[in-house]
């Protein structure tokens, strides 16, 4: 099986995909193998919902539009084209996934298959639904990626290279266990926003999906914002008003309701809308339902203190003038090169 090869299948997983991108799925014709898959994997995303509350319809087929995108042919071989693939040796590598946000997996599945080596995948159980079909559905396209593909819930069998991504705290367990071994090993992250009270209605509400999409699960989400002294927070809770909604959901609701309760009765200071909380807070990491801020004194000084914590970070959002990161709204349509913690997966992988 050659590169392009594997384009094509990941290329008509993406058309595949794209049935399922919105909250009303459409099955489409000339989709290959839909009439075995089309009505499996919609009933494999009711499964994915009820295994797991976190994954709503909504975040699972927010997850499969992103997907569906990025499998686009021309955004593979864009991808792709800066890599040397000739001299690949296939190697057995196994991939410890986490399972906060639907498919947060995949893209290490995809680079280990791209580049032409065998996957082992540990599945989290938060997340155990979606890949495996996904994977089936693969097979169906190109035969030979079954001696490709192996799920494991055990240990792991014998395997040459690993990817694994987890808390700090796993981190240095894995750093212990696979020591000797080829690895990229990932712990805590998260993503932070720039203001500077300059920014419109528009991109504040494009920074309200960095934060709430996912639940603020994922370590793409803005969970810390860096503001100027006095600034005014009214702009900012307009704009999010539009997620309301979100304290409909059980879940968060008893995280809102908890760490609301926290915040009183340590008496710290915190605005509240009645779903989202801001909280004064040096942290990176904020709990759900809650985003903490620290206030910059010039932006050049808070340049460098980023620089400083770009290991913690994993993304940074700001207004385009003042050359920090990513715009509002792109943290969670990441595209295939944009690298968790930048390091490059592909380079890794034609390495080992």
């Amino acid at each position: 099986m050659n590169l392009q090869q594997r384009i094509n299948a990941f290329s008509k997983l993406g058309a595949f995909l794209e049935q399922f991108a919105n909250i009303k799925s459409t099955q489409q014709p000339n989709i290959a193998h839909n009439e075995s898959f089309y009505e499996r994997f919609q009933n494999t995303i009711q499964k994915a919902t009820q295994s797991n509350a976190w994954f709503t319809y909504e975040n699972i087929t927010f997850a499969l539009k992103n997907w569906s995108q990025a499998l686009h042919s021309e955004n593979l071989e864009n991808w792709l084209s800066h890599y040397t693939f000739s001299e690949v040796k296939p190697k057995q590598v196994a991939i410890i996934m986490a399972g906060n946000i639907p498919l947060v997996g995949f893209h290490d599945f995809l680079s280990v298959l791209i580049s032409g080596h065998k996957v082992i995948v540990k599945q989290s159980s938060n997340d155990a639904h979606l890949l495996p079909i996904i994977a089936d559905y693969l097979t169906a396209i190109e035969p030979e990626f079954e001696n490709y593909i192996q799920f494991t819930t055990e240990k792991l069998p014998t395997f040459e290279a690993v990817i694994a991504t987890g808390s700090n705290n796993t981190a240095r367990y894995f750093e212990y266990y696979f020591k000797g071994k080829p690895s990229i090993i990932r712990r805590n992250r998260n993503s932070v926003a720039v203001l500077t009270g300059e920014e419109n209605e528009q991109g504040l509400k494009h920074l309200s999906e960095d934060i709430f999409r996912y639940f603020g699960l994922g370590c793409r989400n803005v969970s810390k914002l860096y503001v100027p002294k006095n600034y005014n927070f009214d702009a900012f809770f307009n704009a999010i008003y539009s997620w309301k909604d979100i304290i409909n959901h059980h879940k968060y609701a008893n995280n809102y309701d908890y760490n609301k309760a926290v915040y009183l009765m340590s008496e710290y200071d915190i605005l509240d809308n009645g779903f989202f909380m801001v909280k004064d807070d040096a942290s990176n990491a904020s709990p759900i339902s809650t985003v903490f801020y620290e206030h910059y004194n010039s932006v050049n000084e808070l340049k460098s203190k980023l620089l400083n914590d770009k290991e913690l970070i994993q993304c940074i959002v700001s207004l385009p003038d003042l050359d920090i990161g990513i715009p509002f709204g792109s943290t969670q349509n990441p595209q295939l090169w944009d690298y968790a913690d930048n390091v490059d997966t592909v380079d890794f992988l034609l390495t080992i």
